[in-house]
Parts: structure tokens; sequence; C-alpha cells
């Protein structure tokens, strides 16, 4: 399956869609996406993941990167996530990182 990801800007926020399937062969796109984010100090990250059907390890990692080089003082949101995505946040302590809301203005 492959891997589609849109980033556009709005106000402060970087808002990155992502569609498809996330794993160890398409993860370098979005991983890509980020750090081009990253580089631009937004003050809000979103990660519009509403399409996006199946999510490995290496999307977990993407998040963590996104987070810790963002800092504490920006906000990242995923966007209606599935539920296996929100377990897997919880299980690992991620969850309290992260905003989960069901539509980004």
């Amino acid at each position: 399956m492959s891997l589609t990801v849109h980033t556009q800007y709005s106000e402060n926020a970087a808002i990155i869609t992502v569609e498809g399937s996330l794993d160890s062969a398409t993860a370098p796109q979005l991983d890509e996406q980020v750090k081009e984010v990253v580089q631009k100090n937004p003050e809000a990250l979103v990660l519009n993941v509403e399409k996006l059907d199946f999510m490995s390890s290496a999307g977990l990692r993407i998040i963590i990167f996104a987070k810790q080089k963002l800092g504490a003082s920006v906000s990242l949101t995923l966007v209606k996530p599935q539920e296996q995505l929100i377990e897997t946040l919880k299980m690992t302590g991620l969850i309290h990182s992260v905003h989960i809301v069901d539509a980004y203005p």
C-alpha cells in the first residue's frame, strides 16, 4: 500500500495530512515532512491521520521525534486517529503528550 503526505500551514500551525499505510517502507516520506516542519518552528503541529489505514512502529518513532524536537511548548494534535493507534499511544504513554480531536478548525 502507498502513503500520501501533504503539508499546509495555517497561521502558526503546521498541518500534515497522512493517508494510506505508514510502515518502514513509507515512513521516510512523513519523516522528511516532519523534519521540514520542525525547522520552521511552528506553535502547533497537527497530524491529520483520519485516512491513515495502518501505522507501524516506524510511524510511532516519527511522532516521538516530532514531539522531542518541537519541545513541550508546541502542541501536537492528532485528528481522528483510529482506535488501534489510540491504544498504541496509551500503551506507550504518548497519549499524555498529544491532543486527540475529531476535527481541526
